[in-house]
């Protein structure tokens, strides 16, 4: 498998966080974020989680469509993994369900290729700097993020940035999330990099749109 291939289905699936979960003889709409981890997130049902196999359809069932065969980890927001839940809600709002899943990505398909997991379920390498960078973008910087809106033809009259990763940004629109990619994945970045430093970056990148 290409690592363009990858790439472009990497791309697929952040650019759309609302499908369709199928399980059994069912099809449910469903909105995820993505943990940064990698995994999906979701509030889901009940049989959701008993089902043996499980699939999203990412926006449909079409063939051009990203078809991602998950495994589902439930978890409670009492626990480790509550902030996943709150990730949920600053993306989508008020859940539809009150049972969460952490879903690992087992294979997908993409444009009649079949992709293994572990290459899709990629790690953001900016987790630790993102809510440094989603802050000052917020509450400093709100014309550049408007401008990258524009350049993308994703106008927003009052964008909010909720999460970003090396190769774009999440904003959240009056009734959706919609994806600015970056030009080009942000890939000079170490440990030892600053808040400020990513967040130039990141507004270079933007600018640049």
């Amino acid at each position: 498998m290409s690592d363009a291939v990858i790439d472009q289905a990497h791309a697929f699936l952040r650019a759309h966080l609302s499908g369709r979960l199928r399980f059994d003889d069912n099809a449910i709409a469903l909105k995820i974020v993505v943990a940064p981890d990698g995994r999906l997130v979701a509030p889901v049902m009940v049989a959701m989680l008993s089902s043996l196999e499980t699939v999203l359809e990412m926006p449909d069932d079409a063939d051009e469509s990203l078809h991602i065969m998950v495994s589902m980890e439930p978890f409670a927001e009492e626990g480790p993994l509550g902030g996943l839940a709150d990730r949920w809600r600053i993306y989508h709002g008020d859940p539809p369900d009150v049972r969460w899943a952490a879903m690992t990505i087992d294979a997908a398909r993409f444009e009649g290729h079949f992709i293994d997991g572990d290459a899709l379920q990629r790690a953001n390498p900016l987790a630790a700097h993102e809510p440094a960078v989603l802050k000052r973008l917020n509450e400093g910087d709100r014309e550049t993020l408007k401008r990258a809106c524009e350049a993308a033809n994703l106008g927003a009259e009052q964008p909010v940035a909720v999460g970003i990763d090396d190769r774009g940004l999440d904003v959240r629109r009056a009734f959706d999330v919609v994806r600015v990619p970056f030009p080009e994945a942000i890939s000079a970045i170490n440990g030892d990099a600053t808040h400020e430093a990513i967040t130039r970056v990141v507004e270079r990148a933007l600018a640049s749109s």
